[in-house]
């Protein structure tokens, strides 16, 4: 097994990507091989200074630095020695097994889309995220922003995608779908909710229960929960601001640091052939650990032979 770690993206690379590996190879179980793409002055001090072992990883020179807000696409096309460029260079010719990055979010979803190979059937990739539920379950809600606008033939695969992930990642046996609406009898919503109903109520490849509304979303309602990318990017962020309000006024509760993104890593763009996991820009070791943690636990379950079964069918 070899994932791939890009040691330049996030606010705080490269010292917490090395502080996070440190973390997950202080563990009797952690993967075999980490390949660490950056600028190796920057980063071979801090390998060091933090006695990462020498062979447990590969480092991959790569010299320039995409910035957070540089546009993706030419970036990618300019900065050929970013660690971004270098690490789906990798990826797609198979000298690595998964991706991860917290830099430039543009950047790393024009590579995935671009470097790798979609699923055979698959019309688009999609993002999800982890939603704490109130009992203590968790749930993944889908799309939470790559695809703003959507067909219901997309929503339809987000569904298939989204119970795939809950099944082989969560450990959730039978994914209960729900379809984010305004109300939960069958003709509610607007044109994309109305038109996608009757495709989710007829693939057989889902556990489909219904409509279900924004109040379900933190309740054991449903296990995946399908909107287009515009809403689940609000919901997303809402879900976020929780968390932050909670510490700001020194609130303190068990669910609520369930919203805590460094408990689940990063967002895995579901889809693509190969693992891609997203980090958030202010990433700190706790998800760099877990966001290799998921990556690995990617590679191992048969998630990705199950998607392209589900799809050729």
């Amino acid at each position: 097994m070899k994932i791939g770690l890009d040691m330049m993206g996030g606010d705080f690379a490269p010292l917490e990507a090395v502080k996070g590996l440190q973390l997950l190879l202080s563990e009797d179980d952690a993967p075999a091989n980490i390949f660490l793409f950056g600028d190796e002055s920057l980063v071979r001090p801090l390998l060091d200074e933090y006695a990462i072992p020498a062979d447990r990883i590969t480092m991959v020179h790569a010299p320039e630095i995409i910035g957070m807000h540089e546009h993706p696409t030419k970036a990618l096309k300019e900065k050929k020695q970013s660690s971004i460029a270098v690490g789906f260079y990798f990826l797609a010719k198979g000298e690595i097994d998964a991706f991860i990055s917290a830099g430039n979010t543009g950047a790393m979803l024009v590579g995935a889309l671009y470097s790798l190979k979609s699923i055979e059937g698959v019309l688009r990739p999609t993002i999800s995220t982890i939603i704490p539920k109130e009992d203590g379950k968790t749930g993944v809600l889908l799309d939470v922003g790559l695809n703003a606008d959507c067909k219901p033939e997309n929503l339809n695969q987000f569904a298939i995608l989204g119970a795939l992930y809950a099944r082989h990642i969560l450990g959730i046996e039978n994914p209960r779908v729900g379809l984010l609406n305004i109300g939960e009898e069958e003709g509610k919503g607007n044109i994309l909710a109305q038109a996608t109903y009757p495709l989710l109520k007829e693939n057989a490849h889902i556990n489909f229960v219904g409509n279900i509304e924004g109040r379900d979303v933190l309740i054991d309602k449903a296990d995946v929960m399908v909107c287009e990318g515009f809403t689940g990017n609000i919901i997303l962020k809402l879900a976020e601001s929780l968390h932050e309000i909670t510490h700001r006024k020194s609130i303190q509760h068990e669910y609520f640091e369930r919203f805590n993104f460094e408990n689940y890593g990063g967002t895995p763009v579901l889809g693509v052939n190969k693992p891609v996991i997203i980090g958030h820009g202010i990433s700190h070791a706790k998800a760099f650990k877990n966001m290799l943690r998921l990556s690995a636990k990617m590679i191992k379950s048969e998630l990705f032979q199950q998607m392209a079964a589900a799809f050729r069918n």
